[in-house]
Order: C-alpha cells, then sequence, then structure tokens
C-alpha cells in the first residue's frame, strides 16, 4: 500500500492525496495473477466514476516492478478513441505525476514502437504515451520480430472497450500484428454488448469486476433521480403545419428545438429550475450541463443565456438582506458552449477548467464531454435529446460523482429517455447476470389459455375503470382529455386485444366470458381511442421528426411553449436483486424496535433467504423468485416503520417510549385501550424526564431509579386510568421503562 497506493494530485484547488481504493486493489492483483498464468488480455469492469484511469496510473507503477523483477523493462500506453478523452486522459495522468508522452501522426507512431527507449523524459520519472487508435489504422507491420528487444514489454491499457473496437476494421489485427507479446488490458464501465461485435472475443475474458450498485454502496458513486418534463404548446402549430401541408413525419425536429420560440422558455425553464436546485441543496457551488438536441441549439441556447442571464460575478451588496444574499447566490451568472467547432482546443480546456474550479456554472453541450469528464460538482444535468445504449449511461453518470453531502445526481429528461434507459439498463442487468452465472429459464406458452383471457378481460376492465362506459359520448370527452400516448397506446392495445378476443371465445364456445362484455361498444371505444392516438401521434411526429424542408419558422412565431415538471423516480442502474437487498437492509438498520416480533421475523426471513447459498451460484429463476420475496419483505418492514414513526410522533419523537407503548400493547392484558396505555405513559414520562432532569447522577444507580419509579407508575396507570395492576405487572412496566432510559444513558441500543 506505502509503495503503490498512494497518489498525490494536483487539482484546481491545491493538492490533494488519493489513496487506492479496494477495487483498484483488488483489480491489480487480479492483474498480476492472470500475467503470472501466463495470460496477456482480458477486461477490467469497473463502473463510471470508479476511477479507471487512476487504476492505469496506479499499475504504472505496479507493473514497472514486476516486470523489473524479470529483467524486463515495460512501456506503457493508454489508447482512447476520441481527441477529447486523449485530452482528458492527458490531464489526469500528468496530475498524478506521470510524464505523459503524446504521439500525433502514424509515422511518429511507427518510430516510438521501434524504439528500444521506453521512456522519453531525461528525468528517469514513471511515463505513459497516450495514443488515439487512428494511429494503428493502416500499416500492420510497424513492428516487425527484428525490430523487437525482448527486454522491452509493451503494455496496452486501452480505454472504453464497449464500442469503437470493431473486428471488421483494421486497429485491432494491426495492433495484434505489431505485437503479439503485447499486454492488452481492456477498461469499461459500460460492458454493454453490440450487435456487431463482442468485447470479450476481442479482449478476453474479465479480469476483475466492479459494478454500479457496489459503487454506490461502498459511497464512490451516487445514485440518481430522473425528473420528467413535459412541454406543452397551443394547438396553433398543429394548425398552421396543416395549412402548411407538412404531413406527419415530414416535420425536421431540429428547426423546431433550435428555434428562439422553443429555446427560450426551454432555458427559463432550466435556469429556474437548477437555481431552486441549489436553494434547496443550500449549496450555491454545484454546476449544472444541458445536454442540446443539436449543435444549432446548443448555440442558440449560449446566445440567448448572454443575452438574458450573464452577469459579472461582482461581490454581494453589503445592504442586502439574508435572503436576498441567499438568493443572489444561487443565480446562474456564467456559462461555457462545449462544441468542437467553437473556439480552439486550449480555449476549450481553459472553460472546462474553470467549471471543473466553480468559475462557471453551466456547460452548454451537444457531443463532447458525454464521455470521460469528471466533475464532481456537477449535480444536475439536463437532457435534450435521446441517447444511445452505453453512451446513455456514460452522460447520465457524468453526475454520479461524490460532492460533499450530496445522496444523490439529478438528470431532468426532456427527450423522455425512459425506454431508451430501459432496454439499456436490461442490457447492463443481462450481463451482470451471466457474470453471475445466470441461466436462461423462459419459454413463452404457445397456445393462450383461458387464465390468460380472463386476464387480458380483467386488465381491460380495470384500464375502463374510471371512464364511462355507458355514454360514448362522455367516453370520448374523456378519452380526449389524455395528454400521455402511452396511456391511450395501452388502452387502444388493451381495446383491440378484446375484440380478437370476440372470434376466439366464440370458437371455443366459451359465451358466459363473451357475456360480459359489450363488444358493439368495445368497437366504438376502439375507434375513439384510436383517434385520439392519432392526434397524439401528430404531435409526437413534430416532437421526434425527421428531416425536411424550413416551412416552419413562421408557424412557430405564433406558438407558445410551455414546460413544467410531471415526475421524479430514483434511476435503477442494473442489478435489480443488489438493489432490493439494499433498500431493505436500509429498512430494516432504520426501524428504531429491533425488539419488536414483526421486526425479528422479517430479518430472519432475510437472512435465511441468503443463507440458502452464495449469491453467485443463484440462478435466473431464483434470482427472481429472491426479488420478488425481497420486495415482500421490503413493503412489509416500510409499513412496520410507517406504524412505528405514526406512533412516535404521539410521543413528541420519544422512541423509548414508544418502544414501551407497544410491548405492553402486545401484552393485552394490561389494557385493551391503546388511548388508555398512551394516557398513563405520557403522564409517566413526564414524571420520568422530571426525576432525570433534577438529577442525571440517578441513573448510576439502577435499582434506586426502579424504586422512585414505582409510586408514579401506580399512580399513573392505577389511579388516574384505572387500569388494574398486580405486583407482576407493576414489575413488567418500570422494568421496561428503566430498562430505556438505562439505555439511552449508556450510548443507545446496537441497530441490526
Amino acid at each position: 500500500m506505502l509503495r503503490y497506493s498512494i497518489a498525490y494530485v494536483e487539482t484546481e484547488n491545491g493538492v490533494q492525496k488519493h489513496i487506492m481504493r479496494y477495487p483498484q486493489l483488488f483489480a491489480t492483483k487480479a492483474i498480476e495473477r492472470k500475467l503470472d498464468e501466463g495470460i496477456h488480455k482480458g477486461i477490467i469492469w469497473h463502473t463510471q466514476g470508479s476511477g479507471k484511469t487512476a487504476l492505469t496510473y496506479y499499475n504504472v507503477k505496479f507493473l514497472t516492478d514486476y516486470y523489473q523483477r524479470k529483467n524486463v523493462i515495460p512501456k506503457f500506453y493508454f489508447i482512447v478513441d476520441r481527441l477529447d478523452l486523449l485530452q482528458q486522459a492527458q490531464s489526469e495522468f500528468a496530475s498524478r505525476g506521470l510524464v505523459v508522452h503524446t504521439i500525433n501522426s502514424r509515422d511518429e507512431f511507427t518510430k516510438d514502437i521501434k524504439a528500444t527507449k521506453v521512456i522519453h523524459n531525461n528525468s528517469g520519472k514513471p511515463e505513459i504515451t497516450v495514443i488515439n487508435i487512428q494511429k494503428f489504422a493502416d500499416d500492420p507491420t510497424i513492428v516487425s520480430t527484428k525490430d523487437y528487444s525482448v527486454e522491452i514489454q509493451r503494455v496496452y491499457f486501452l480505454d472504453e472497450v464497449h464500442r469503437s473496437y470493431n473486428p471488421k476494421g483494421s486497429f485491432l489485427a494491426n495492433l495484434d500484428v505489431s505485437d503479439r507479446n503485447a499486454i492488452k488490458i481492456g477498461l469499461t464501465g459500460t460492458p454493454l454488448l453490440g450487435t456487431d461485435y463482442n468485447s470479450r472475443s476481442l479482449f478476453g475474458d474479465y479480469i476483475h469486476k466492479y459494478y454500479y450498485n457496489a459503487s454506490i454502496a461502498d459511497g464512490y458513486t451516487l445514485r440518481l433521480i430522473r425528473e420528467d418534463i413535459q412541454t406543452n404548446y397551443k394547438i396553433a402549430l398543429q394548425e398552421a403545419l396543416a395549412q402548411a401541408e407538412v404531413k406527419q413525419g415530414d416535420v425536421d425536429k431540429k428547426i423546431i428545438y433550435a428555434h428562439p420560440t422553443f429555446v427560450e422558455p426551454m432555458l427559463d425553464y432550466i435556469v429556474q429550475d437548477f437555481e431552486n436546485s441549489r436553494g434547496a441543496c443550500n449549496d450555491p457551488t454545484i454546476g449544472g450541463m444541458v445536454i442540446c438536441d443539436s449543435s444549432e441549439q446548443a448555440k442558440q441556447m449560449f446566445e440567448i443565456f448572454n443575452a438574458k442571464y450573464k452577469k459579472d460575478n461582482d461581490a454581494i451588496k453589503t445592504d442586502t438582506s439574508y435572503t436576498e444574499h441567499l438568493q443572489e447566490k444561487n443565480k446562474v451568472k456564467s456559462a461555457a458552449l462545449i462544441l468542437h467547432d467553437v473556439g480552439d482546443k486550449q480555449e476549450r480546456k481553459d472553460w472546462i477548467d474553470a467549471f471543473k474550479a466553480g468559475k462557471i456554472d453551466f456547460l452548454f453541450v451537444y457531443n463532447m464531454l458525454l464521455t470521460g469528464f469528471d466533475a464532481p460538482r456537477l449535480k444536475k444535468l439536463y437532457i435534450g435529446r435521446v441517447i444511445r445504449e452505453h453512451n446513455l449511461l456514460q452522460a447520465l453518470t457524468r453526475v454520479n460523482r461524490t460532492y460533499k453531502d450530496f445522496r444523490y445526481g439529478y438528470v431532468v429528461d426532456f427527450a423522455d429517455i425512459r425506454k431508451e434507459f430501459d432496454a439499456t439498463n436490461k442490457a447492463y442487468f443481462e450481463e451482470l447476470q451471466a457474470e453471475l452465472g445466470d441461466e436462461m429459464d423462459s419459454y413463452s406458452h404457445l397456445f393462450k389459455s383461458k387464465e390468460e383471457i380472463d386476464q387480458e378481460i380483467n386488465q381491460l376492465k380495470d384500464l375502463l375503470f374510471r371512464f364511462d362506459t355507458d355514454n360514448m359520448e362522455l367516453f370520448t370527452d374523456q378519452i380526449k382529455e389524455i395528454a400521455d400516448r402511452k396511456k391511450v397506446l395501452e388502452l387502444k392495445k388493451s381495446l383491440a386485444d378484446a375484440k380478437s378476443l370476440y372470434n376466439l371465445m366464440r370458437l371455443q364456445g366459451d359465451y358466459e366470458q363473451l357475456r360480459s362484455l359489450d363488444f358493439e361498444k368495445i368497437n366504438i371505444m376502439f375507434r375513439e381511442t384510436s383517434n385520439h392516438l392519432d392526434m397524439l401521434n401528430l404531435k409526437e411526429s413534430i416532437e421526434s421528426g425527421e428531416d425536411t424542408t424550413n416551412l416552419l419558422n413562421l408557424a412557430l412565431e405564433d406558438v407558445i411553449f410551455k414546460f413544467k415538471k410531471i415526475a421524479e423516480e430514483e434511476l435503477v442502474l442494473a442489478d435489480q436483486l443488489k438493489d432490493t437487498l439494499r433498500k431493505t437492509r436500509e429498512a430494516l438498520a432504520s426501524n428504531f424496535d429491533q425488539q419488536d416480533e414483526k421486526f425479528i421475523s422479517l430479518k430472519e426471513e432475510l437472512e435465511r433467504l441468503f443463507k440458502k447459498k452464495k449469491l453467485s451460484e443463484v440462478t435466473q429463476h431464483e434470482m427472481v423468485a429472491n426479488i420478488g420475496t425481497l420486495q415482500q419483505i421490503h413493503e412489509r418492514i416500510k409499513e412496520l416503520n410507517r406504524a412505528n414513526k405514526q406512533l412516535s410522533d404521539k410521543y413528541k419523537g420519544d422512541i423509548k417510549f414508544t418502544r414501551v407503548h407497544k410491548r405492553l400493547h402486545e401484552q393485552g392484558d394490561i389494557s385493551k385501550s391503546e388511548r388508555q396505555i398512551y394516557e398513563a405513559l405520557i403522564g409517566l414520562k413526564q414524571d420520568a424526564d422530571e426525576r432525570v432532569l433534577d438529577s442525571e447522577n440517578v441513573l448510576d444507580n439502577e435499582a434506586y431509579f426502579a424504586r422512585v419509579m414505582m409510586p408514579n407508575i401506580i399512580k399513573r396507570f392505577k389511579n388516574e386510568q384505572n387500569i388494574a395492576l398486580n405486583p407482576m405487572t407493576t414489575r413488567y412496566i418500570n422494568q421496561l421503562v428503566v430498562n430505556e432510559y438505562l439505555k439511552e444513558f449508556n450510548g443507545g441500543a446496537g441497530q441490526w
């Protein structure tokens, strides 16, 4: 640990001392084991935000000694697939004290890889060469056997191996041919398997894995909250489009989304929301990023921002009130536009560094900074377009870095990424399950059963429950009020299924089910639902239309766009089992009455569930069953916690007397009236608190405290509430109260 696990990092706020995290330590030891076994390639799957660049840095130090013990000199390369990631890697390595060598042309790389020297600096400091994959593209013979020195071991760390490393291209083949003995370690935080190629077939098996949920549990990364946004606009847009004879699907969304009429209210919403978030979080230092729909939208947003919101960061006036002072600190005053064609390389770097240092409030981006960008203060991400597959998880996790005492990163969703996120998360989960020993276990039934038909009919009845199904005119009015296309689509599908069941049920002769539905009305409802869905589809076609002519500017002039928040949810990234287990354990741990029989039962049920076998041996079927059981346990413990909280509120949050109350009520023979127990205990609480406040030393002598409390118990229970007491019952109540005070006095009860 002393030799390899400490890094002094130059940051915008001075030097920080970083210690190797345990996943980085275990991954380093795993690399050592693979090399000892003669294995020269593999993948390290460490979730985003867990420090893969830092892992590479630590391994430059570790592998240098590893090979020098074998009288071999290692030469290290860090390979990226984009220019912005190359610049990011350069900065990260340099800040940790490595000398960073860069290669700017294929010819330069040819000379470098043939050279027998392993470092280019004259100081002898550790060095790494950062290079873009394109430098390998065209010359598969840049290193031949005679050029290769057996005393040099090339070690390639390849970043983001879930993308761009396509075997149909020339890069990997050329890398293999150029140096058969090279060590190739693929790094990824999003090990999604693409449709055209498989990362593991290219780079080998996993060397080490560290999943997202483990990173959250360890406090290295944060969970995410998604805020859903709805865009409303006047029907004037649809009417104007119809007059212009622009057909469905013929609308270029970029024209709409980059138009000032759309951009300005969107920006207004973002700025107001972000300032409110700073106030709610009581932290004016957090930063925000807007991922725009296009570079045109980004430029328009930046232009409007500068005209409307940009302010000098002058000192806050001393004559302002405290509230005005806070409001001023939370205001958004500065922003930067990060596009490949805006500014030069140094200017973009300066803007990014200024944002990291807290000197810029907002970044407007399109394709840049969605991966590899690490700024802990970035806590709110505004997504203006759908991002696909692994790129989506990469973008979302820009806000997952730990910062102060934040528990979440926040994602504001203008583009409705739910479907894409679910698909991406499913792929992530399936890959995770495969690594946990998953097995395929699901096959569809060939024919629809009577039970499935009953289920479909009941589902339709549930969907129609809130509608007037007797009066079709009222039904039509109710349908037209629904703005959520997904709900209308669900209803249409269910009505269509019911229509298809008509002939099926006639063939089966199941007239009892047939009589339960009025198929004439179902046909009318289906038609009206379809008509409304067509109208909503027109709206969506505007928002997700394809390239067309620019007939929209005139129409847009008369349209008023409004944005409003409609929902908030937590984004769960992969591994349902672990996530459900975490929430269940957290709910159990937060229970303040762990002597409750219900609590003990739930705790034992959870323990039994995972004593059966190791998690890595659980099949998919068992995992699904476990998730269901865990969810049930979680719901039950949540309800138990809710009831506890409700009762503790009666005692002004005093959990001592809440627990005593529960024990007495559970007895059943003291009093069946909870009200009576409460009235007696609330008086007894006053007596006990006064005694303790008068003399804290009273709790040093348990026998004395018990003796002085006994008359109060008789007074409050027997005399005031007419609760019959016997010597055994009185001693039981007394012991409960005394134990609670002593437990609190001695530091509280241990939590499970």
